[in-house]
């Protein structure tokens, strides 16, 4: 059986559909997630294993081999359909099963699938990314190491899941009293659509649907709102319509994007801050983490409002991971992921909506009005680039910069008065990301353009 090891990546399965994963090789690298969640749950006679899945065109047979695979090893299944990774990741946490496997690969091209998988731990949903188990699982799939069963395995379906899920959204939000808003949705033909949707029958709002059914071809455009150009329609339309604000969620929910009544991107950190803000007014002293990426806005607003704050690797898994190990009541996330202890520290957009538009109502000014008031900071906005040289810019910026304040925990971040940038390898692609903030815009920009200019050069 030929599993390429490189579609085991730093929190997730993730693939080509056919080329390196399929109706084949998912069946081995679904003995061996089992048979890793399995061994290490002390609830192994009981043991329930949550299966959903997106709406990817491959995904519907991908799904049914891995039930027929899990059933031939003795699995009790919960099976929740078609939902996002949130309302996957809420079904585990909830309602208290073992733990899940979603057929996902959230914001990618069509052609891709893949699985992201969670456990219950003692403290929240344990992610299964390279700190936590998907080595280990690699390794089993290759050598084809599996349990046996002498027992067939069934399946129970789970409904109702989305709404219980708004409902715990609300509990978290306090059960706001929101204004009529007039939003834009752009959901990519993916699943953010169906949370959006539910959150809209339960709150009154004029919800324009942009992209609404589901079409795993993504007809409209790639499902990945950090890619700006997947913006444009939704930020003409907010205007068009004069709307309140537009969302953009990715392929499979897991981030959020928001845009002003002017048509601009929100920076992620403005929402983190927003949130953050908003927790402490009633969960004074709480801890708060943000990642490595774009810290000042954040910290200051934390730090204002009497919090705690944290400073987290990039990655979903890993943050779930600290707030598990370290504690925090909420992670925000600069590629738009959000995460609340309250729903298992996994991420969930609807009480981060409901946040929004609660702050919002009280505030009674303009989205727009409501950034400025937030800001702290200026950033470039994520700049990638394909380079084979990524251990040689490091050293080369590490020496440049070396009168600045270095930190090492995820590529490198080098901090001076005035601004500060990240520098580190995709988990996820072939690239070297770069992000630069400062106290003022002209600094920023002159500062993005002089490491630009470096990597570039280094990097020939």
């Amino acid at each position: 059986m030929n599993i390429n090891p490189n579609i085991f990546k730093g929190y997730d399965i993730r693939a080509v559909y056919p080329t390196d994963i399929n109706e084949e090789n998912i069946v081995p690298i679904i003995k061996a997630i089992y048979t890793f969640l399995i061994r290490g749950s002390i609830n192994k006679k009981s043991f329930t294993l949550v299966v959903g899945t997106d709406m990817r065109i491959s995904s519907p047979s991908l799904t049914k081999t891995a039930i027929k695979t899990l059933l031939g090893l003795g699995a009790r299944i919960i099976n929740i359909g078609i939902v996002s990774t949130p309302t996957f990741y809420f079904a585990v946490s909830h309602y208290g099963y073992d733990a899940g496997i979603q057929i996902t690969a959230s914001h990618n091209p069509k052609e891709w699938n893949g699985i992201k998988i969670v456990k219950k731990g003692t403290k929240g949903l344990i992610k299964i990314g390279k700190p936590t188990g998907i080595e280990e699982i690699k390794e089993m799939a290759i050598h084809g190491e599996s349990i046996e069963s002498s027992t067939q395995g069934f399946v129970t379906k789970k409904v109702g899941i989305l709404e219980d899920e708004v409902e715990n959204a609300l509990k978290i939000a306090g059960n706001p009293n929101i204004k009529k808003f007039k939003i834009v949705a752009d959901a990519a033909n993916a699943m953010g659509s169906q949370y959006i949707s539910a959150l809209f029958k339960k709150i009154e709002a004029d919800l324009v649907k942009m992209n609404f059914e589901l079409d795993g071809t993504f007809p409209a455009h790639q499902p990945d709102p950090l890619q700006s150009q997947t913006l444009i329609d939704l930020q003409k339309k907010v205007v068009q319509e004069k709307a309140d604000l537009g969302l953009a969620p990715d392929g499979d929910g897991d981030r959020l994007f928001f845009i002003d009544e002017e048509g601009n991107i929100v920076p992620p950190t403005i929402i983190t801050s927003i949130v953050a803000k908003d927790l402490l007014g009633k969960y004074p002293r709480e801890k708060i983490l943000v990642d490595i990426r774009y810290i000042l806005t954040p910290l200051k607003i934390i730090k204002e409002n009497g919090g705690k704050a944290g400073i987290t690797k990039v990655g979903h898994a890993y943050i779930t991971e600290e707030l598990n190990k370290n504690g925090g009541i909420f992670a925000g996330e600069s590629s738009g992921h959000y995460f609340f202890r309250d729903t298992g520290n996994a991420e969930s957009q609807i009480p981060i909506i409901l946040t929004v538009l609660k702050v919002l109502t009280n505030k009674n000014i303009p989205f727009s009005k409501l950034v400025d008031e937030y800001r702290r900071s200026y950033e470039s906005g994520e700049i990638n680039f394909k380079t084979e040289n990524s251990k040689e810019i490091l050293e080369a910026i590490k020496d440049k910069y070396s009168d600045g304040q270095i930190e090492t925990m995820d590529g490198v971040a080098v901090s001076f008065p005035r601004f500060r940038f990240s520098v580190r390898s995709s988990n996820t692609e072939p690239l070297l990301r770069l992000n630069v903030e400062a106290l003022d815009k002209k600094t920023m920009e002159k500062k993005t353009h002089e490491l630009v200019t470096l990597i570039n050069l280094v990097g020939q």
